[in-house]
């Protein structure tokens, strides 16, 4: 049987030009694209030639299961020539790829990795809030609270100069309280961007005596970024 290949591309954060050209290219050529929840109409418009398939995972909904998503895969490329598992932000971080990757290889299915612009780089370009300043911030940790299941809850948190926290709307009163109790300050500032680089992205300057109050206003994928770095200039 001849097997097709599988592109693992990351569409980046949300706005469609801001996909890579290369991501936009093979996009074009895709016989079929399996697609997140996240990936917009815009995006998809950019392969109106391929069969689409909605996998979407959203955090705390109704999601197609993992290991059926990798079965679809497998199935695809024994069906089709160029398969796209489209994927919101970059497919390597916080993306599920080891797994995908574990069940392309397993089948023996050529996989290629292309990377998109995560998160947490597009909403600090939204913020014009770099992650580190030189004499304050020279370090910064990704992180989220989401565990697989079965899994322990995350007690501690990293401890680096700047914290960004993907899907981070309904752990922000945890958040905070958990950094309070480590001894950070209250008054440490935070930006919370909702609906990073869309037509209705919305940014919000906090404290972190704030973020506890919660972000349940919040409807949209919600990004937390954390420390002195995000201080706004005078």
């Amino acid at each position: 049987m001849s097997l097709g290949k599988v592109y693992l591309l990351g569409a980046g954060p949300g706005a469609a030009d801001l996909i890579t050209v290369r991501g936009a290219r093979i996009l074009g050529q895709a016989d079929v694209v399996l697609y997140d929840a996240l990936v917009t109409e815009e995006m998809l418009a950019l392969c109106p030639q391929a069969e689409k398939i909605s996998v979407g995972k959203r955090s705390g909904q109704r999601s197609t299961a993992q290991t059926l998503i990798n079965r679809q895969l497998v199935e695809c490329a024994q069906k089709y020539k160029l398969v796209v598992r489209l994927k919101g932000g970059d497919p390597m971080l916080f993306g599920r790829a080891d797994e995908e990757l574990r069940a392309l290889e397993t089948a023996g299915i050529e996989v290629e990795i292309i990377p998109g612009i995560t998160a947490a780089l597009a909403a600090a370009a939204s913020s014009h809030q770099p992650l580190t300043r030189r004499g304050i911030a020279r370090s910064v940790a990704f992180f989220t609270s989401s565990t697989a299941p079965g899994q322990p809850e995350q007690t501690t948190l990293p401890d680096c100069d700047t914290l960004v926290q993907y899907m981070g709307g309904k752990e922000a009163i945890a958040t905070a309280r958990k950094l309070l109790d480590q001894g950070r300050s209250p008054d440490l500032p935070v930006v919370v961007v909702e609906n990073c680089s869309r037509e209705n992205e919305r940014i919000m300057r906090l404290r972190l005596c704030e973020l506890e109050q919660g972000l349940a206003h919040c409807q949209g994928p919600i990004l937390v970024m954390i420390g002195e770095a995000l201080a706004a200039r005078k």
